[in-house]
């Protein structure tokens, strides 16, 4: 084939006629392929894959020598060769044969590194999307088994003596259970639970793994893995691996990327736990921290609504409280403040004075020394937020209710006539927490049957909306409002004003609102059953 530089050539090269028949090789290629002589049948001499390129060469002649668009390759004694042909003009066909065994040995490795890097970027965005540790769990042992194994367990560390597990089978779905076992009965789970290095899988037995291990139908296992979860400081569980039997063994690398993964997966466990943790709490010093549910007590009927500043939140800088007396017919007494402030810094300080005004109970019957002392621990505290408040202590007296209020720089109590007329309670009161002397004065004031006392926020009173959007509610629109609850009950009077409130709000953002509603009863005149005595009447 004149004009081929075949025969210096550094690869092997091999000629042949559009008849299949070998015309000429190099040394290269008589190295590689002994058999193959000229005269010979290609088909006789090359693998299959080659013989079956030259066959396909059909190509017209005369025709200008070109190399092929697509290079084919195949394996020829165990190393990858790439097959370009050179085509003459009387058709003959020179295949050079390129060795690729170590390019593509690094081709594959690194689509093997991209596919793996695109499974831990996928698995920590799954992972990180929950902080629920159940689903955290599921999602573990479910990537792990489509990806790492033919089945995988994802063990959580020992509540009490139960040990929480998910375990799921290559295209199934988790299942959850909690198994009674001890982990130091597996070699290696104890040690993962405790956050140890991982022991090599071919020092662990497959026969070992116990029968709750091994998820039904799954047969004998032919290999093993585990390793632990790390979390934040302690373990956060442990990944179990399980291959078939019949099925290869997991190579060092496979343990190195199983380890990366569980890496993945114990961070987010962990803090997914945190997050559970840290709700729970939450939501034990929330409870302390929202207002009571107030009723009828010793023949007072009590009532109350808080809103806070922002929806999102639950407690803030308003509070109530209602402390029963501690001996039927003394006065129970009433609480409502409002802290400077908004938000859970607030709500903190707002949990310091309800604790304080509990500890001074003894002390209900004194308003003006509540105050003293209130005001004396405040000043005391790190907190340099001060508080208004007022307090009421109320008692049935026969058919009404008699109630003291006392005003710590709070706005004034509303008191709800049966006629519709609302009076202003006389009361006085710097606030607390500001200057080093407290002074009050407390007012006294008789509520009859159907009639109300309104404590409130100024939340109520400040909250702008309206036609115009910039208007406060304020006192006098509230008196107006109350005037109409002339007679209804104390739950119903605070549901009203919350509503006015809201609607003048409009959805705009507005302070902390708090109303609570302090009410004598009707009572009602029950008649002996001969209609001739007299009854007696009720609340």
């Amino acid at each position: 084939m004149p004009g081929f530089p075949w025969s210096r050539a550094p690869y092997p090269v091999l000629v042949a006629d559009a008849a299949g028949l070998l015309v000429q090789r190099n040394d290269a290629a008589q190295a590689l392929l002994p058999a193959a002589r000229p005269g010979a049948r290609l088909a006789d001499v090359v693998p299959a894959w080659l013989a079956t390129a030259h066959r396909s060469m059909r190509l017209p002649a005369p025709r200008a020598t070109r190399e092929s668009d697509v290079p084919l390759a195949g394996l020829i004694a165990e190393r990858r060769y790439e097959a370009h042909p050179s085509v003459a003009d009387d058709g003959t066909v020179a295949w050079w044969l390129v060795d690729d065994t170590d390019h593509q040995l690094v081709r594959e490795a690194l689509r093997m590194e991209r596919e793996r890097t695109s499974f831990l970027a996928k698995a920590s965005s799954i992972l990180l999307s929950s902080l629920n540790l159940g689903r955290c769990m599921d999602v573990t042992a479910q990537m792990a088994a489509e990806n790492l194994a033919d089945a995988a367990l994802a063990i959580a560390p020992a509540r009490g003596r139960r040990l929480p597990v998910v375990t799921c089978l290559r295209g199934g779905t988790p299942v959850t259970s909690q198994e009674s076992v001890d982990p130091d009965d597996v070699p290696g789970l104890g040690e993962a639970l405790r956050g140890f290095p991982p022991v090599p899988s071919r020092w662990l037995d497959p026969a070992s793994a116990p029968a709750w291990m091994i998820p039904e139908g799954f047969g004998p296992v032919g290999a093993i893995v585990i390793t632990p979860l790390p979390g934040h400081g302690v373990a956060a569980g442990a990944l179990v691996l399980l291959r078939k039997e019949g099925s290869a063994a997991f190579t060092e690398e496979e343990e190195v990327f199983a380890r990366l993964f569980a890496a993945r997966s114990g961070a987010a466990m962990s803090a997914a736990r945190l997050y559970a943790e840290q709700t729970e709490i939450t939501e034990v010093l929330m409870r302390e921290l929202l207002p009571p549910a107030l009723h009828q007590i010793s023949g007072v009927d009590f009532a109350g609504s808080y809103r806070p500043s922002a929806d999102h939140e639950r407690v803030g800088g308003d509070f109530y409280d209602v402390h029963p007396a501690a001996v039927e017919g003394e006065p129970s007494l009433v609480t409502l403040g409002d802290v400077c402030g908004k938000g859970l810094e607030a709500a903190v300080l707002t949990g310091k004075i309800r604790n304080t005004l509990h500890a001074l109970l003894p002390l209900a019957d004194d308003h003006q020394r509540m105050l003293s002392l209130l005001n004396t621990a405040l000043l005391t505290s790190h907190h340099t937020r001060f508080a208004t408040l007022v307090l009421a202590s109320a008692v049935r007296q026969g058919s009404e209710v008699q109630v003291r209020l006392t005003s710590a720089g709070h706005p004034l109590p509303l008191i709800v006539r049966a006629d519709g007329t609302v009076d202003v309670a006389d009361t006085r009161g710097n606030l607390v927490g500001v200057l080093p002397d407290v002074h009050a004065r407390t007012a006294t004031v008789t509520l009859a049957p159907g009639e109300s006392c309104v404590l409130f926020t100024d939340g109520i009173t400040e909250a702008k909306g309206g036609p115009l959007g910039d208007s406060q509610f304020g006192e006098e629109r509230l008196k107006r409002a109350l005037a109409g609850c002339a007679g209804m009950p104390a739950e119903a009077i605070v549901e009203h004003v919350q509503m006015l409130a809201s609607q003048w709000l409009g959805g705009r953002r507005h302070d902390d609102m708090a109303v609570v509603a302090i009410s004598a009863p009707r009572t009602h005149h029950l008649s002996a059953v001969d209609g001739h005595t007299r009854g007696r009447y009720t609340a």
